[in-house]
């Protein structure tokens, strides 16, 4: 469900900018964004704060979307630079909305950030997606080239380094004094 938001100014009615973001709303007012593949944002307007969670736990460029994320909203003056912390839930990070009327729905304003953010990210996010889909060809169907036949492989008598004569050497007992 994608939720459409206009920013106006204080006093103005026409519209300045559309957004299309896969989010929800939660019963209690939080909007959860889950355009960006690395991490879920989730504004947070009673708390005045912006959280994000990493989606899977194995990836090392969580964080450092994370980084950019808050680096991004703080160069914009969207989140305090000072309430940039670890989240109390494993792998988030929040920071702290300023509280201010200057600016009509501040809210507004945090989620137009955010859409810029994964609007410039979206580059990022397809060169990724497309070096997977193309390192999984290159795995699950290689070119003649980069596999052999089941009769190419020649055979030899003794394969590896590890022979079955001196089993001793191989876990470091070869210069052991011995009685």
């Amino acid at each position: 469900m994608a939720i459409t938001i206009t920013i106006t100014k204080k006093d103005a009615h026409p519209i300045q900018a559309k957004l299309n973001l896969k989010a929800r709303k939660t019963l209690d007012g939080n909007i959860m964004i889950f355009d960006h593949d690395d991490i879920d944002i989730v504004a947070m307007p009673k708390e005045n704060k912006v959280m994000t969670f990493v989606k899977q736990d194995d990836s090392d460029l969580a964080y450092s979307t994370q980084d950019r994320l808050f680096k991004f909203l703080v160069r914009k003056g969207v989140v305090l630079p000072h309430t940039v912390r670890a989240g109390n839930i494993y792998g988030s990070i929040e920071a702290k909305i300023p509280e201010t009327s200057d600016y009509g729905n501040v809210l507004y304003n945090v989620l137009y950030s955010i859409a810029k953010f994964i609007e410039k990210e979206k580059p990022f996010m397809t060169a990724i997606q497309d070096y997977d889909e193309m390192e999984d060809d290159r795995l699950l169907a290689p070119d003649r080239v980069d596999s052999t036949e089941l009769g190419e492989v020649p055979h030899e008598d003794v394969k590896g380094t590890l022979r079955p004569a001196y089993p001793g050497y191989y876990y470091g007992l070869g210069g052991m004094y011995r009685w």
